[in-house]
């Protein structure tokens, strides 16, 4: 082994060699090759306190270290690999920009689908410790629908978009696997994903989406009790929102450039024949220096036909942003549970983000 990697460092270093001893005239193709090679990276972790049903539980947890690398081989050609380290792979994709604008570019491979207006979003600069709202997290495929398993809001597939009208209008259009991030497609039908953005003005988007599908179930749930695993069923979704920032967000300008924000979005779906709904508002207000104030309501009930399903979680927060996107976070949350899920409990998170 030790030779192996003796003999590789020999021969990059020959090779750095090469690429730095050029003739007047000549690419400096090494210095090429580096420019066109981007990466990223940032981990979550923190510490959590819940009394679920009056027993108290705490502890310490590292939810999130990605990395991620992006190489522009041509100005319209792109590739990008991401791998979560507390994880799996969550990303793999090529964009290819068609048009001379950015009207048209299509992408294949494995990414986050367009479906509502918080899953596409990095965690980095969402408000919430917990991240995306819980109808999000279930009917974008985010965290945990046990019929269809935790696949991070991505998917497999192919998808065309575009801003159109010089950014009044953007769209998304995407045929996908439907099965999640990693796994092989379990039926023969394929997700259609369709998503447009109207920015009247700077600052403010309004956004619809919606999704038509066939899922194929994993697991089952006990408030949709018709759906065994392996079984096909109809998995459709839609949503409808808005959003306001008083400026664009300057990650390298963390204390200038933090806008105030209000975000809101309406969602439902459909697994099988049980309807699901829910929706969240959330807002974002620096107060001095780089502190931020946070504080989100948010509701989804899992089965709209029978009582019991729903859950609405009110949060209160502060952030504190200590470096350009690095901050420190703290969140108190009252869930409130309906019958089936349990009693009401208390949840009160610690975060530190750090990033680059």
């Amino acid at each position: 082994m030790w030779r192996t990697l003796a003999v590789a460092l020999a021969v990059f270093s020959s090779v750095a060699a090469m690429g730095q001893q050029k003739k007047d005239g000549e690419i400096d193709w090494m210095k090429d090759f580096t420019s066109r090679i981007t990466l990223n990276g940032y981990a979550q972790g923190g510490w959590s306190y819940q009394d679920p049903n009056g027993k108290a539980t705490n502890s310490y947890n590292l939810k999130r270290t990605l990395l991620w690398g992006k190489a522009r081989i041509t100005d319209r050609w792109s590739f990008m690999f991401m791998h979560d380290f507390s994880s799996v792979v969550q990303e793999f994709y090529t964009d290819y920009r068609i048009t001379k604008n950015n009207a048209l570019t299509v992408r294949l491979g494995q990414f986050k689908h367009s479906y509502t207006m918080e899953n596409p979003l990095s965690p980095t600069m969402l408000e919430l410790i917990d991240v995306y709202s819980q109808a999000v997290l279930y009917l974008a495929g985010e965290g945990p629908d046990p019929l269809h398993g935790v696949n991070y809001g991505r998917d497999m597939g192919l998808e065309v978009y575009g801003d159109l009208a010089n950014g009044l209008f953007r769209y998304n259009l995407a045929l996908m696997s439907g099965q999640g991030i990693n796994r092989k497609d379990l039926n023969n039908q394929k997700d259609f994903i369709a998503k447009l953005e109207v920015k009247p003005f700077d600052g403010f988007r309004v956004v619809a989406s919606g999704y038509l599908g066939t899922g194929c179930a994993v697991g089952t749930a006990a408030w949709n009790p018709d759906i065994n695993v392996g079984d096909n069923y109809k998995r459709n979704r839609y949503s409808v929102g808005a959003e306001y920032k008083t400026a664009p967000y300057t990650g390298s300008k963390y204390k200038e450039a933090r806008p105030a924000s209000v975000r809101a979005e309406w969602l439902g779906g459909e697994d099988g024949e049980v309807g699901s709904r829910g929706g969240y508002v959330t807002t974002c207000i620096p107060v001095v220096d780089a502190l931020d104030v946070v504080a989100s309501g948010e509701t989804y009930d899992r089965n709209t036909k029978v009582d019991g399903w729903d859950q609405t979680n009110l949060t209160l927060g502060v952030q504190y942003w200590f470096y350009k996107k690095c901050r420190v976070q703290l969140q108190y949350t009252r869930c409130l549970l309906g019958e089936n899920l349990g009693k009401d409990y208390n949840w009160l998170q610690a975060q530190v983000q750090v990033a680059f």
